[in-house]
């Protein structure tokens, strides 16, 4: 069986992300929003999806892809028959006028390296997932793309007709196109095109400069952590977990989920990686993302929101031929009607660090105090109720360890918040909340095998339960951390390294393919117990499992080393940045600032 990679970079500016395929073509970009309808799409649909590529007269080349140096500026050199060009892709970022500048902007730069190439520009972008194909108008210098909410326009310096016609044309200078929404370009294509880029670069490159990072494999981290800003949407503090839709968990699995938004239980890994990266307004604005969205909740938090904190997440099927003929695709997620009660510790847990990080000025706290009484009033809530855990099952409902793990974790940040407030009250149910929390926990164990099982009576094994480890509930110097270790090892451990989630059947049938989060959160564990030697194999095993350009997927299918599940995962990117941070702290290694 082939590997299956998914051969495509990824540009982004915090207001969008958009995936360019190694033919040059944008496989996958939502406008106006992360979460909006795709205007190309042929990710998910070649007739539906629209098009915006540059290719060559033949069919037969050789692609290059690549990203300038500590930028998000993505290259794509293609070589064929009649010469050689270069598209340069970006989504201009930088500061401008006290705050960042970040337009609906796609921006392309088209340049001759060799002989005398014919290239064709196509164009076509789509509404409403694929069912609107919008009219075009001519204007003197630009396109006009019209039926949205807002005109889409191509300004460009190659003759309009032979974008209109799709002519092939010769390449003989520097061409550029920007295609945007709403807000056109309407100042001087080529100095302002590269005006854009010099200062996108700069910005980037100032950005990775103030990254506080180890030397134990930076070029990883810090690809990472580019790829990871972008799934910020900035407007709002959300972090997505990635920008699409239905890529499958497995070929033919139906495991096919929108992921375009913000897990709540994810929150505390993506604030650890931030910190551990030392970027601090990135932790601010998800902080108030979770203070904004949690504050109107009633009676309990989502498993999951959208970006701007909606609620309701309705899912639905689309009408789409699906990536490599993989159905159903599906937006929204049914998930935020899932009752997924480790949420409540994951916000204790964010909320946290505005009391004991002196960064943070009083009037940040004064609004989360009350939340966090709030919050472990939840967490007494759910003490004896099942939920479906945090791999989101959709008819199992279980008294989950993991679960447990947050709500002890939870109620210990709120007696640590408790003691810096003076709150004997709050402090007491907090005692009280973890106590019972750990009782859960000790539900778990199974004597004869030295290991914590998923859930109370349950048999299986978890990689979840890791956490016990990484989280400080079992002391990692301790025969018990080692020996639980070694078991879920053995039951979870592929031969290649690589960690399933769990080999039990659930909603769908036995998962087929590894759960990357899972496999860092191993290496993390490894060293933890003292396991170093074996931490740095494994970690330098995982990041042979990234993209062309340093991408990762959701998944990986443990038998060819083929990428699964939506891509690039935000998530992955913070196992690595996590998994990395850790070893360097155990080697001792110096940070570069």
């Amino acid at each position: 069986m082939s590997k299956h990679t998914y051969d495509m970079g990824l540009i982004g500016n915090c207001a969008y992300l958009a995936l360019i395929r190694k033919d040059t073509s944008v496989a996958w970009l939502c406008w106006p929003r992360f979460d909006s309808s795709f205007v190309f799409g042929s990710l998910l649909d070649r007739q539906k999806g629209g098009s915006f590529a540059i290719l060559p007269a033949s069919a037969d080349f050789q692609s290059n892809q690549y990203y300038v140096e500590n930028t998000n500026v993505l290259c794509t050199e293609i070589e064929c028959a009649d010469g050689a060009y270069r598209v340069t892709d970006f989504a201009p970022r930088f500061p401008q006028y006290d705050r960042y500048y970040k337009p609906l902007m796609v921006v392309r730069k088209l340049e001759p390296l060799a002989g005398a190439p014919r290239v064709r520009v196509s164009c076509q972008p789509m509404g409403s997932y694929g069912e609107q194909t919008l009219g075009r108008r001519r204007s003197s210098n630009h396109i006009a793309y019209l039926g949205l909410e807002e005109e889409i326009r191509l300004t460009t310096n190659i003759p309009l007709t032979y974008i209109l016609d799709e002519e092939l044309f010769v390449l003989n200078e520097t061409k550029y196109l920007v295609l945007t929404y709403g807000a056109p370009l309407e100042a001087p294509l080529e100095s302002t095109v590269e005006q854009f880029l010099r200062s996108t670069e700069d910005y980037w490159r100032q950005w990775v400069k103030s990254t506080s990072i180890g030397s134990f494999y930076q070029a990883q981290v810090l690809r990472s952590a580019l790829a990871l800003k972008i799934h910020q949407y900035e407007d709002t503090g959300a972090i997505i977990a990635a920008c699409t839709t239905s890529l499958p968990e497995a070929p033919g699995s139906t495991r096919n989920w929108d992921y375009r938004y913000c897990w709540m239980r994810d929150t505390y890994y993506t604030l650890t990686a931030f910190n551990n990266i030392g970027h601090f307004e990135e932790m601010e604005r998800y902080f108030h993302y979770i203070v904004n969205t949690t504050a109107g909740a009633k009676d309990r938090y989502q498993p999951l929101y959208g970006i701007s904190g909606r609620a309701k997440l309705t899912e639905e099927e689309l009408p789409l031929e699906g990536y490599l003929g993989n159905q159903p695709v599906r937006i929204g997620n049914d998930a935020y009607t899932h009752i997924q009660n480790d949420v409540y510790g994951q916000v204790m847990l964010a909320l946290l660090p505005l009391y004991v990080d002196r960064r943070f000025a009083s009037k940040e706290r004064a609004a989360t105090a009350k939340l966090m009484y709030q919050t472990l009033g939840l967490i007494q809530q759910t003490m004896d109720m099942p939920d479906a855990g945090l791999w989101e099952f959709r008819h199992i409902a279980q008294y989950h360890c993991y679960t447990y793990l947050f709500h002890w974790a939870g109620a210990q940040a709120a007696g640590k918040l408790a003691r810096y407030l003076g709150n004997p009250d709050m402090e007491t149910l907090a005692d009280e909340l973890a106590e019972q929390a750990s009782s859960k926990i000790e539900g778990c164990f199974d004597p004869r095998r030295g290991v914590y099982t998923n859930a109370i009576g349950s048999p299986h094994l978890d990689a979840s339960t890791m956490q016990l480890i990484l989280m400080g509930y079992l002391d990692p110097a301790s025969d018990l951390a080692r020996t639980h270790l070694v078991e879920l090892e053995k039951e979870l451990k592929t031969p290649n390294g690589l960690f399933y989630r769990y080999r039990h059947a659930d909603d769908f049938g036995t998962p087929e393919t590894t759960f990357l989060i899972c496999s860092f959160w191993y290496v993390e564990a490894l060293a933890c117990v003292g396991r170093l030697d074996d931490a740095i194999r494994e970690f330098e095993h995982l990041i042979s499992y990234t993209n062309h350009v340093g991408l990762l997927s959701e998944d990986v299918d443990a038998r060819t080393g083929s990428q699964w599940g939506n891509f690039p995962q935000a998530y992955s990117h913070v196992g690595l940045v996590n998994a990395a941070y850790r070893i360097a702290k155990k080697l001792d290694l110096p940070n570069f600032l």
